[in-house]
């Protein structure tokens, strides 16, 4: 039952990280698909916008041909590279508020928050083929600057001029073919795709947590149910084990009585059915309202005289030194002692010795027989449930590991220790020592 509910255990656990895999992937491709959606239409917003960037106020709108003058001055090494640059430079600040408030006021309704760069990725002087750039120049930029372009728009020109000399005769011709590259960046996307998958997320976190919730109540039920049965178990165990010895020692006095008449066999008869009777009621311990019989000083001799007339070829010697009454269960010490002295003879004991004594509110006993003895490595076992020693078990009374498994639980529960001391073939004895107060 445990192993099987282990392996449900695992098969759960399997199955919730498989579904929270399949969540997590569904939302990671959402936000994909989210992403995609936003930037593209940006890109639409942005795309007739960047196809004339240079004609709101940058160099195409210029009549004066500057741009082709300062390449041609550039290429014919008129100006420095440095004077080249600053010219690109200044140009960029010139149309940086312009270009940035134009972007901020396109997409304030939308709260995007937008960086974009156009620059000239390439310029070549035709005639020659000579490359006036090794690497980019920046000719527009807004203030938020861009570090991961998403998407990025290229463009191709071609720009020629013509000079003339003084006499009107064609002079030299001068074309140059520029590449630009306008690239721009959502820089709070994450922050906006979060939002929008807000109610999404959110939905998915409370379905797993549900799903997880309801297996933990599952679990705490079959836990709770399995305890019930266990003590079902416990309660049934301990009943057909003790059932054992009142019904063993009434057949016995069945027999004594149809061959003679002996009064004392009366009492005894009396004794087993009250405990038959007790045994009972813990089946059905809500409707025992009756208080917890205690022991009286005499009940410790019946407890040996129902032994010895059940176990007539044992000799059963008792040291009872108990003179009131004590504070413990009727029933639970009777279950004790009887498990005890029934243990010894299952493993072929003679001689039974029970010393019991009470002193500074402590109740001790004590059983020693001379039975085949326990090995020292079966000691640290002989407590526990349903164990047994086979190599051992030569005697004609078999049982099923449960009397000594009661005797600790029934130590175990007012608190005291029991201590066991053997030699192999020779001897056996266990010391119990259980507090109490009057």
């Amino acid at each position: 039952m445990i192993t099987k509910s282990k392996n449900l255990i695992a098969l759960f656990a399997a199955l919730f990280l498989l579904l929270l895999g399949i969540q997590a992937y569904f939302m990671y491709k959402t936000y994909q698909v989210k992403e995609r959606e936003i930037y593209r239409d940006v890109h639409a917003g942005l795309t007739n916008y960047t196809d004339r960037l240079e004609d709101l106020g940058g160099i195409k709108s210029r009549t004066d041909d500057t741009i082709q003058k300062i390449l041609i001055r550039y290429h014919d090494k008129k100006i420095s590279k440095k004077d080249f640059l600053e010219y690109f430079k200044k140009n960029r600040k010139e149309n940086e508020k312009h270009l940035s408030d134009y972007v901020d006021t396109s997409f304030k309704k939308e709260g995007y928050k937008i960086a974009t760069k156009t620059e000239y990725i390439s310029i070549i002087y035709i005639p020659d083929s000579t490359r006036l750039i090794d690497q980019p120049i920046t000719l527009y930029e807004t203030r938020n600057k861009v570090s991961n372009p998403k998407i990025s728009n290229t463009g191709k020109w071609e720009t020629t001029s013509r000079s003339t000399t003084n006499d009107d005769t064609p002079g030299r011709n001068d074309s140059f073919i520029l590449k630009s590259n306008t690239g721009f960046e959502i820089l709070n996307i994450k922050t906006i795709i979060f939002k929008e998958l807000a109610l999404l997320t959110i939905c998915c976190a409370a379905i797993l947590a549900s799903v997880l919730l309801l297996y933990i109540f599952t679990v705490k039920n079959l836990a709770r149910q399995q305890k019930q049965v266990e003590v079902l178990h416990t309660v049934v165990d301990n009943i057909s084990h003790e059932f054992k010895t009142p019904i063993a020692t009434l057949k016995i006095a069945s027999k004594t009585l149809k061959k003679e008449w002996n009064p004392e066999t009366l009492p005894l008869i009396d004794r087993q059915i009250n405990r038959l009777e007790n045994l009972m009621l813990q089946l059905h311990k809500d409707e025992n309202s009756e208080e917890t019989l205690s022991i009286q000083p005499e009940d410790w001799n019946f407890f040996v005289e129902d032994l010895a007339f059940t176990y007539p070829q044992t000799s059963f010697d008792l040291s009872n030194k108990v003179t009131e009454e004590l504070p413990f269960d009727h029933h639970l010490m009777e279950t004790l002692i009887k498990n005890l002295c029934e243990n010894s003879v299952k493993y072929g004991a003679s001689d039974v010795k029970i010393n019991i004594s009470n002193s500074l509110q402590t109740l001790k006993i004590e059983i020693s027989d001379n039975g085949c003895g326990i090995e020292k490595k079966e000691l640290a076992h002989i407590f526990e449930k349903f164990y047994r020693i086979q190599a051992n078990n030569i005697h004609n009374t078999k049982g099923l590991g449960l009397g000594l498994y009661f005797v600790k639980k029934i130590v175990t529960k007012y608190g005291g220790n029991i201590e066991v001391s053997s030699l192999p073939k020779t001897e056996t004895t266990f010391k119990i020592s259980v507090p109490y107060e009057n």
